[in-house]
């Protein structure tokens, strides 16, 4: 059984919690450090962000965070490499990339699997790349036996859903607001019925992403989905703490987890 799998096979007492985080923000070995103090917390499965100069689904906090590792010269090998380190000492918590297209594209598709497969990868979600046009990626994942992991907006509807989820492995990431990253409003009314309509297509856990912000949101996004997806909250922790992040988002980590603990 694969490392993301086992997360929702094993979470009887518990929603998942998915944490993501930018490559190389504040720095390559502070994000190692991150990771971590992530899964010591209560972190399921980590997200790490690969650096594009123009990360369009993004809103202004992951931007920020995306430039600076830009500006660190972080690079799609460095985010591999880290993958690698984390696994010397974690060897149990999934780890999925997220990112677009441009960066594994110039690296080769190939290339990006077999590296990937050995650093330890679980998961490749590319945000900007349709399932009508990753069947040469996802060839290359699967012979690695890497999850390809899609995104399902509001606005997806019910025939493209089914395309989505006849192609999906490992989760569904279901964007919980129209918009980017960070963006508020949550609507869990309307993410319930949405959720209730992937049921329809798909026996794969679904996690809910976008807008949770705090315990409470997670809490409630918990009554029916699998898992919350925390990416802006924390990422603007380490913006707060660029010198000693590690506290703050252990902090804050926790707290998260202990909301989508499954009252008795």
């Amino acid at each position: 059984m694969n490392r993301i799998a086992s997360v929702f096979q094993s979470s009887a007492d518990s929603k998942a919690l998915i944490t993501y985080i930018t490559t190389g923000d504040p720095t390559l070995e502070l994000t190692l450090d991150i990771m971590h103090t992530l899964a010591a917390n209560g972190a399921d499965i980590i997200e790490l962000g690969v650096p594009f100069s123009d990360p369009m689904a993004d809103g202004p906090t992951i931007q920020r965070a995306a430039q600076r590792a830009v500006d660190n010269g972080v690079s799609l090998d460095d985010v591999l490499t880290l993958v690698a380190r984390f696994r010397t000492q974690n060897t149990t918590t999934p780890v999925v990339l997220m990112g677009y297209l441009n960066p594994i594209h110039r690296m080769g598709y190939a290339r990006f699997a077999a590296a990937a497969a050995q650093a330890g990868v679980d998961g490749v979600l590319t945000v900007d790349c349709p399932a009508e046009s990753i069947d040469d990626l996802q060839g290359c994942l699967k012979a690695q036996g890497i999850a390809t992991i899609f995104l399902v907006a509001p606005t997806t509807s019910p025939e493209r859903i089914a395309t989505i989820a006849a192609k999906a492995e490992g989760f569904i990431y279901y964007v919980s607001l129209k918009g980017v990253t960070g963006s508020a409003l949550l609507d869990t009314d309307a993410v319930a019925r949405k959720i209730a309509v992937l049921r329809q297509h798909t026996a794969l856990p679904i996690a809910v992403g976008f807008g949770i912000k705090n315990g409470e949101d997670a809490r409630r996004i918990a009554a029916f989905a699998d898992a919350a997806v925390i990416g802006s909250r924390l990422v603007e922790t380490i913006e707060q703490h660029p010198q000693q992040p590690c506290a703050a988002v252990a902090t804050v980590t926790a707290e998260l987890k202990n909301a989508l603990r499954l009252q008795s």
